[in-house]
């Protein structure tokens, strides 16, 4: 084994993720170009420094896949005491928050694009986060498509690493079965504490924001799950 191949972490076979290229408007490139260097951050071997990242030292919320991006920038918006970093794999999406970290001024918003696994493994310390949010990770539904939902046992003891005592993992799904997956597995972790009760779901909290989706789901009469685990040891 050569030295590349010992520095390198070993390659993951299952994903939770299909990377899509998409359509990427004029405007999300234009951001892209302009601004990642202000808010984007590289990723590479060593942990990341999130005092030098933000400018100050503040609890860290990572959201991971955050889509469009409407709840990284209003929860961002309304609780500035906070810095937010946001990981999603999809570039037109990064782009979207770009322009619109931007457009808002905020100045405690930071993007990775890359695969969120990875730089929680890999590039945040342990110890590191007051929060972990993960709102309606793909549900893979088909059940031979299940090893690739994110949340796994794996991924609940990778995020009590990075959590730091009293930290609070989130979750949100619309699909009941996937819903009681993440209730199984985060309570199989007796580093955790649910929030809501044994085996209870939360009530969505305040800080969350209802996306349109939601909206939507609502008036079809379709449920959403909540979820909210406390790191106790």
């Amino acid at each position: 084994m050569n030295d590349a191949e010992k520095l390198s972490p070993p390659l993951r076979t299952v994903r939770s993720f299909v990377r899509r290229a998409g359509r990427m408007t004029v405007a999300q490139k234009s951001a892209l170009d302009e601004f990642w260097a202000e808010y984007g951050v590289e990723i590479n071997r060593v942990d990341l420094d999130f005092a030098a990242l933000f400018g100050r030292i503040a609890p860290i919320v990572c959201e991971i896949g955050f889509g469009n991006g409407d709840a990284l920038l209003e929860m961002a918006s309304v609780d500035p005491t906070r810095n937010y970093f946001g990981i999603e794999v999809h570039r037109p999406g990064v782009g979207r928050v770009l322009a619109r970290v931007k457009e808002l001024g905020l100045s405690n918003v930071r993007v990775a694009c890359a695969d969120a696994v990875d730089i929680l493994s890999h590039n945040v310390a342990d110890a590191e986060l007051a929060q972990i949010n993960v709102y309606f990770p793909d549900p893979w539904h088909k059940k031979r498509h299940n090893k690739r939902r994110l949340v796994q046992e794996t991924f609940a003891a990778l995020c009590v690493r990075k959590l730091s005592v009293g930290g609070v993992l989130h979750m949100a799904t619309d699909w009941q079965e996937y819903a009681e997956q993440m209730l199984a597995v985060a309570t199989a972790n007796s580093s955790f504490r649910n929030i809501a009760g044994e085996c209870q779901y939360s009530m969505r909290p305040l800080y969350r924001p209802l996306t349109k989706f939601e909206q939507r789901g609502h008036r079809l009469g379709h449920g959403i799950w909540d979820l909210l685990f406390e790191r106790i040891v």
